[in-house]
């Protein structure tokens, strides 16, 4: 399984552009699945669910299940937070793991980058950084520089980076 990820500010336009390249890719042929770091407050669990109250009760992990889909919650329990490794270890294989976050993680990313959110890039201090997708012209950039709104031209260079193929010519 294959690992790229998209990093960047908060309001860079990471889970937009993660949006639109799922479907892109999929439509190539490519089976993507995601992977997400969210902030330490998230739950995608509800007070007065049944889930929620086996969790409250002290279960370490609850899964649920249905005839569209399940999910499985592990509570951490004052253990440390996973690695990106462990936690795409639970992933069923497929061809792309797209990864939004994670951005100290040494695996290639991509940067979203706006200009007009007055953050500093993040590639001058991360190696892992192969290319910045922006909504703007950026001079003077040692990476390949992508148009952050030409979806397909990213995946292709997802696809030609990581070679899987199909991409465009």
């Amino acid at each position: 399984m294959k690992l790229f990820g998209l990093a960047g500010w908060s309001g860079s336009g990471k889970t937009t552009l993660m949006k639109a390249l799922v479907p892109e890719l999929i439509g190539r042929g490519v089976t993507v699945s995601t992977l997400k770091h969210a902030h330490h407050s998230f739950d995608v669990d509800q007070p007065g669910k049944d889930s929620y109250e086996h969790r409250r009760a002290g279960a370490t992990e609850v899964l649920v299940a249905s005839a569209n889909r399940w999910a499985l919650m592990h509570e951490l329990r004052g253990a440390d937070e996973p690695g990106l490794e462990a936690l795409a270890a639970h992933m069923a294989p497929v061809d792309l793991l797209l990864v939004e976050g994670f951005k100290r993680h040494p695996h290639p990313k991509l940067e979203i980058h706006r200009p007009s959110n007055g953050k500093p890039l993040l590639c001058p201090d991360d190696p892992h950084i192969v290319a910045v997708a922006s909504d703007a012209r950026l001079n003077d950039l040692a990476l390949p520089c992508l148009d952050l709104n030409d979806v397909p031209a990213i995946a292709d260079f997802i696809l030609k980076r990581l070679e899987l193929a199909p991409w465009r010519s």
